[in-house]
């Protein structure tokens, strides 16, 4: 099959969930001896042509200084215009839909014969209260055009399967992102970090309100005579971020850590933390929270749909600040069910989120498509 994976920075990954999945998926199905294609954008710093038997597509982004929200759609344009125009897909396989619906009414994509689109549609974006009400409509007017124009939707959580069934009678393909066990550890990282085995908490996300950051704190906060910091991983550069620092940034047991890249630092920094909180509540199925999984943390999650999905019994969960601070209270007393939860978890990543599997899977799928042309 000719494959060609569209709508992410580039690969090899070094900035989020899609990148990760464009970088497994390809180079697990390249292997397989199929000839898979990811689009690059010109700033990304990879600049070969080919990756681990990948071909890479170099296409002018101008994000860097148009700004992400209106440089991408630009650079979504001219991806699918290439990848139309010159290249004869099988599979045009979209990552994400919000800056690439343009490109898709401009283009007809409905009605293309030659090549079949799939489209990920990733978390409910319109819900991100980061955005205004009309940047929300439009948001929400993006996914209805999505849903109109692909041919065929994969969703990465069993709660977007039935949110896009229930709400526009439209089935999509679950196909989730992946994970690997982690097995390598270090404590020495956190002497890097100031912190010692089990006498932290931890929160790993973007600063921003859909992730119920402020939540955690304030629930945290709460809890008088805590000796453990909370600590908090994440882009302190957004507008949420410049908020939350402002209000908590001088707490004497808050620390905003700031990003980490370096992936076995945060491995080991999940592993080694207290608890690890998860709060995010409009996305699918979180990488960070399968690699939290992954990597033996004990998790306490907002209670939605798209976490209980993933996780099951297998966790914590809260709805708001007190329930923060219940957890905080009485989360140390069943020490078997923290093994419980733990060991569940991996099982899980073992089984359901596997990379190997889910390459697997997406193989499959793909060919079924094509078969059924």
């Amino acid at each position: 099959m000719k494959i060609a994976i569209l709508g992410t920075r580039g690969i090899p990954n070094n900035y989020g969930g899609f990148e990760q999945f464009a970088e497994y998926i390809s180079v697990g199905l390249a292997a397989r001896g199929h000839d898979v294609t990811v689009y690059s954008p010109s700033f990304h710093p990879y600049k070969e042509s080919t990756y681990k038997g990948v071909k890479i597509k170099h296409i002018y982004s101008p994000e860097e200084w148009m700004g992400g929200s209106v440089g991408s759609i630009f650079y979504d344009f001219w991806c699918l215009r290439d990848a139309l125009k010159r290249q004869n897909f099988d599979i045009l396989y979209e990552a994400g839909y919000t800056s690439v619906i343009p490109a898709y009414i401009w283009f007809d994509i409905k009605n293309l014969k030659r090549s079949i689109v799939v489209t990920n549609m990733d978390g409910l974006e319109y819900k991100r209260t980061k955005f205004n009400r009309w940047v929300q409509k439009y948001l929400f007017w993006e996914e209805k055009m999505a849903v109109k124009h692909s041919h065929f939707l994969i969703s990465d959580n069993l709660g977007i399967q039935d949110y896009y069934k229930e709400r526009y009678g439209k089935d999509s393909k679950f196909l989730a992102y992946g994970a690997d066990i982690i097995t390598a550890y270090n404590v020495d990282i956190l002497n890097e970090f100031d912190l010692r085995r089990d006498e932290y908490y931890l929160v790993i996300a973007r600063l921003e309100p859909e992730n119920n950051i402020e939540m955690v704190i304030q629930g945290y906060l709460a809890l008088q005579g805590s000796t453990k910091p909370l600590i908090i991983v994440g882009k302190t550069n957004t507008p949420h971020a410049k908020e939350l620092l402002k209000k908590y940034g001088m707490h004497e047991r808050i620390r905003f850590q700031g990003g980490i890249y370096d992936f076995h630092k945060l491995n080991s920094i999940r592993c080694f933390s207290s608890l690890y909180f998860h709060g995010h509540s409009v996305g699918g199925t979180n990488p960070s929270l399968l690699e939290a999984m992954a990597s033996k943390a004990f998790i306490a999650a907002n209670n939605n749909v798209f976490n209980r999905t993933v996780l099951g019994e297998n966790a914590l969960y809260f709805d708001e600040a007190k329930d923060v601070t219940s957890i905080l209270l009485h989360y140390h007393q069943d020490e078997e069910q923290k093994r419980r939860f733990i060991d569940n978890n991996l099982s899980v990543i073992a089984e359901d989120y596997a990379w190997d599997n889910l390459i697997d899977a997406h193989e499959e799928y793909f060919r079924q498509l094509l078969l059924a042309k």
